[in-house]
């Protein structure tokens, strides 16, 4: 397993061969400005709760990787 720390709530998860982001905010989050979201790859993507700084980038993340 690697879990990956995107900074505020985001976590991108390695486990099994399956991908899991959670709380995708990243586009907006200045400690993850360096990382490109069409770069990630997600089999399921998790939140939390729906605040917009958890929920941000969930829709792009969704549509490229359906």
């Amino acid at each position: 397993m690697k879990i990956t720390y995107y900074g505020h709530a985001a976590l991108g998860i390695k486990v099994g061969g399956k991908h899991i982001i959670v709380d995708p905010f990243i586009s907006a989050n200045p400690l993850a400005e360096h990382i490109d979201i069409d770069s990630l790859k997600a089999d399921y993507i998790l939140l939390t709760h729906a605040h917009g700084d958890h929920v941000l980038d969930v829709e792009a993340i969704a549509k490229r990787t359906v």
